[in-house]
């Protein structure tokens, strides 16, 4: 799903307005603060579930990998999606 990768970029360039933007408003928080330790490097889609041009909602499961004080590490999530208004948004996730 193009919006779960072009969030991870907002998350690697350090861009919490984009990350707020395509968060559904019923889950955003208030605001975003970023670590700046963390330093993200590949994502790796394990699946997907609908998330297609006729669908509502959509499933991506991905692990995110990163470099925190020089040691690596991950973050694996199942991320809910939903589309309103013709619009992507990430609605949740669970680890």
């Amino acid at each position: 799903m193009a919006l779960m990768r072009s969030r991870f970029s907002a998350f690697a360039l350090g861009i919490p307005e984009f990350l707020l933007a395509t968060w559904h408003p019923d889950t955003r928080p208030a605001e975003l603060v970023l670590d700046e330790a963390i330093v993200w490097g590949d994502l790796d889609i394990i699946r997907t579930e609908a998330g297609g041009p006729f669908d509502t909602r959509g499933i991506v499961e991905f692990e995110a990998h990163y470099r925190l004080l020089n040691q690596p590490g991950s973050q694996r999530e199942v991320s809910n999606f939903m589309r309103e208004g013709g619009r992507w948004y990430y609605l949740d996730g669970e680890e």
